[in-house]
């Protein structure tokens, strides 16, 4: 079995190439390196340099490399960004995927795990998100994500596809001490540079209807999401059906000011952040469960929020 890992040259997508690697299958990675990097493609998996708008070229990878499933990970995935440059998101993740299922389905493969994202949600009105949870995304990233769910529903309707969306939460650490997070937006490397290059992390507003006052959010190690890529596109090779969407939340949450706590242990730099007015849409909680998924696609914590702070600096450090 030979699955296309599109945006494989990215954090989570590497991660992603990894686990399939482990696990005996073929990847093939297409990334256009727009935020990934080539050195994250492991020695020996076929490297395609390009774009999934270049319909001709994913065809033709799905054709040389004998395809028969996809992991689909390329896309914009800057939430706030997304609000100022919202035709550049719509075009790389709506158009992005249609032109991906245009080349799936002349090339007869009919098997698909999409990367979906929390931001479906918007801002949800429950202590713990289920699948079951209104979509109610505020971004266009949100709402391109949602797109891209419906757009793999409609295509299953119309062809029989076989597909499942995982939707993630906060994605951290590292399994490979190569492998680090490079956005500038996430939290993890926005704390991490700061202490590296000796700034003060900065924490956005401190008023919130939470235990110590900060926003509380549920992080997931890389590794672990990885792994239930792999279960999932076993499963679908196996014929095995699988829910429409999927949450990969750890049904607990960790606080802002519990993560820079965690951080200044780890890293050894002890300090308090700047405490910052709150950003706009920030809800005060976001937790998800993960028990379907824990069902169905070897879902679970394997890691502590301890090893997800001590693997992302270790890997930040190796990196820089």
């Amino acid at each position: 079995m030979s699955f296309l890992v599109t945006g494989g040259a990215g954090y989570i997508g590497s991660h992603v190439v990894r686990a399939f690697v482990e696990a005996g299958l073929s990847p093939v990675v297409i990334d256009d390196l727009s935020s990934g990097h080539s050195s994250f493609v492991p020695a020996g998996v076929p490297f395609v340099a390009g774009s999934i708008l270049d319909t001709d070229l994913v065809r033709q990878t799905i054709t040389d490399y004998q395809v028969t499933g996809v992991v689909h990970l390329a896309g914009f995935k800057y939430a706030g960004v997304s609000v100022v440059r919202p035709l550049h998101t719509y075009e790389q993740n709506v158009i992005g995927t249609i032109s991906l299922l245009t080349a799936m389905a002349d090339g007869g493969v009919d098997q698909i795990i999409f990367s979906s994202s929390a931001a479906v949600y918007g801002t949800p009105h429950t202590d713990l998100v289920t699948e079951q949870t209104p979509s109610d995304p505020e971004s266009p990233y949100g709402e391109s994500k949602l797109i891209g769910e419906w757009l793999l529903a409609d295509q299953a309707k119309a062809t029989g596809l076989k597909h499942a969306s995982l939707r993630y939460f906060n994605v951290v650490g590292s399994a490979s001490p190569e492998l680090y997070d490079s956005s500038p937006h996430n939290i993890f490397p926005a704390v991490l540079d700061a202490l590296a290059e000796g700034r003060t992390p900065r924490l956005n507003g401190d008023d919130y209807d939470t235990p110590d006052g900060t926003c509380v959010r549920d992080y997931v190690h890389v590794g672990d999401l990885a792994v239930s890529h792999v279960a999932a596109a076993k499963a679908l090779a196996e014929g095995r059906e699988l829910e429409a969407v999927y949450n990969l939340g750890s049904g607990e949450g960790a606080s802002n000011r519990e993560i820079m706590n965690t951080i200044a242990t780890a890293t050894g730099i002890d300090f308090q952040p700047d405490v910052m007015p709150r950003r706009a849409g920030d809800p005060a909680r976001i937790v998800a469960s993960g028990a379907k998924a824990a069902r169905d696609l070897d879902w679970k914590m394997r890691h502590t929020l301890e090893d997800m702070v001590q693997s992302a600096w270790q890997a930040r450090q190796a990196a820089h």
